[in-house]
């Protein structure tokens, strides 16, 4: 059974060419791909609960991720869901990168990634449930 992945985008960044060229590239390598934009954390949770998805993308181009990704991490513990795989893409600074992951996010994809990254990290890292 591939891996199933959420993409997203928090609700206050505008910019998603890049979000959607992952989700096509992902596709194309033969993941599950589920994609929305502009959510709140808690509505990205419930997605993710409601779709039975293996990871949860987040990207943020915009400023804001620590908030977002502190929302997203709090809202899968509290549903359970807390082994659901964090990834981060986006323009995230290195220091917010070395924060994201001691809060659990498990790798953070910033400029200069390519989709190859991520299809080599996803099925590096995570197992379909």
């Amino acid at each position: 059974m591939p891996l199933r992945v959420l993409l997203t985008k928090p609700t206050h960044d505008c910019h998603d060419r890049g979000v959607r060229h992952l989700a096509r590239k992902l596709r194309d390598a033969g993941f599950e791909v589920v994609f929305t934009n502009f959510l709140l954390a808690q509505e990205v949770v419930d997605a993710a609960v409601q779709e039975d998805v293996d990871v949860v993308g987040l990207s943020s181009s915009s400023g804001g991720h620590m908030a977002a990704f502190e929302d997203l991490m709090r809202g899968l513990k509290a549903a359970d869901a807390d082994d659901i795989v964090v990834i981060a893409g986006g323009v995230i600074p290195d220091e917010d990168a070395k924060e994201l992951k001691s809060w659990g996010v498990r790798a953070v994809f910033g400029p200069g990634s390519s989709p190859g990254d991520v299809v080599t990290f996803l099925n590096a890292h995570v197992k379909a449930a």
